[in-house]
């Protein structure tokens, strides 16, 4: 093989598959491929591919579509489709769309370059297996380049609470979690490299069980690596928030004031339907629990408008639960369904009544939002910065609770963390002078 092919990815979805993307382009690149910015002149095109959102299948068919061109002037380009999609449909993937090369699963992704070379070959290679073992294993140690300051580490994989609106159960798998000894040693060799922040990974990422090791327990390791400044951890379940892990929100000085914790209704009956196995009481008084340990902490959430059986009074405790504990920031979404999964299987929502109640929550979530960015006005932040703004001279960064901070910086350099006092908000950062 080459060892000047050029490899291209399209990375959908979640955090986790903007790992994945990362570990599947170093898997490639110990065959040979370096990685490129755009599809035009690449050798493989490979789309990482999320089955959360609403038609997601019929959007990679689309995109594939796309790049009909593209394979009519090369006809030697490889094409791929790995992730959550290719999981769930990979050998009607093949059907549908011939030009198709490779299907891989996520958790085989590890066994890329054997397929490779199987495509390489002019076979089709497909992989969407639950193997007995460990990908991690299988991949290359991380390379010793210098890259972005900030570094997503997975640490915990598939989801065993089956949420009814869910199928992240049946294309990712049961929960897996990383052996601690296996993070740490990716954590010193991405600090090596010049990352300050690692945002710890994971579908249900605080039910981590690393042996006798808890998330806590993890994230107290990692406070002790020289270099690291900063830990982050998404995504969570309200069940598995500890005790020792919310004593850790305020004692650990490098865990982040931001909790992302979803909660998808504010109806213990919506929450019943779904499978989710917590009230909103419950949640509530966690909420509490974990202000009581970090006061300035910023809770994001998500939500979930238009579920099969959700009633006007349904949703009232939605906004009900929304005003109560009062959101930093939250992705709010329309109930659609994910063939397979328990809810698609029952009556639906009407779609204007759900679109009426999604502006509505939109619009009480983005009034919480400014007016906690307003709020911060007139504050002083600690930004981790990471790359160039549009601007001149303009850097930007992420303050604690990860907004978005810009600055005129020009001598500032991406790894840099400054005090920054915040004098404006706007729409979805905040512009900041340096002290």
């Amino acid at each position: 093989m080459s060892n000047n092919k050029k490899l291209y990815i399209k990375t959908y979805g979640c955090q986790m598959n903007v790992y994945d993307s990362e570990r599947m382009a170093e898997a490639l690149g110990a065959s040979g491929y370096e990685q490129v910015e755009a599809p035009e002149g690449a050798d493989m095109i490979l789309l990482n591919t999320c089955h959360i959102r609403e038609k997601a299948a019929e959007k990679i068919y689309s995109e594939l579509g796309r790049y009909k061109g593209i394979k009519a002037e090369n006809p030697d380009l490889k094409i791929g489709v790995a992730g959550c999609v290719a999981q769930a449909e990979g050998e009607e993937i093949m059907r549908r769309q011939p030009m198709v090369d490779l299907v891989v699963g996520p958790q085989t992704y590890h066994r890329l370059p054997e397929m490779m070379k199987q495509v390489e070959a002019g076979e089709k290679a497909l992989d969407t297996d639950f193997p007995l073992e460990d990908k991690f294993e299988h991949l290359p140690d991380r390379p010793l380049p210098r890259r972005a300051p900030s570094a997503f580490l997975t640490v915990q994989e598939g989801c065993d609470k089956f949420c009814a609106f869910c199928v992240v159960p049946y294309t990712r798998g049961a929960e897996v979690s990383r052996p601690p000894e296996r993070i740490l040693r990716e954590a010193r060799e991405l600090v090596e490299r010049g990352v300050k922040e690692i945002n710890l990974l994971g579908q249900n990422v605080n039910a981590y069980n690393g042996g006798d090791w808890t998330l806590a327990q993890l994230i107290w390791a990692l406070n002790d690596v020289d270099g690291l400044e900063r830990i982050r951890f998404t995504t969570s379940h309200p069940n598995d928030m500890t005790d020792d892990l919310i004593a850790a929100h305020g004692e650990c000085d490098k865990l982040m004031p931001y909790l992302h914790l979803p909660v998808q209704s504010g109806s213990d009956k919506v929450l019943k339907g779904m499978n989710r196995q917590h009230t909103a009481e419950h949640y509530i008084r966690l909420i509490e629990r974990i202000r009581a340990a970090r006061p300035d902490i910023l809770i994001s959430g998500d939500f979930i408008v238009g579920f099969p059986g959700e009633e006007d009074t349904d949703f009232d405790a939605t906004m009900d639960l929304v005003r109560e504990v009062n959101y930093g920031q939250a992705y709010s979404f329309k109930y659609s369904a994910r063939p397979g999964t328990p809810a698609a299987e029952r009556s639906f929502v009407s779609v204007e009544v759900a679109n009426a109640r999604l502006q509505q929550l939109q619009a009480l979530l983005t009034q919480q939002q400014r007016a906690l960015q307003e709020a911060m006005v007139g504050q002083e932040v600690d930004v981790l910065f990471e790359k160039k703004g549009r601007l001149a001279g303009q850097m930007i960064g992420k303050s604690q609770h990860l907004h978005a901070v810009h600055v005129a910086g020009p001598d500032l350099q991406a790894g840099d963390i400054r005090r920054v006092r915040v004098v404006k908000s706007e729409t979805n950062s905040l512009g900041g002078e340096l002290l």
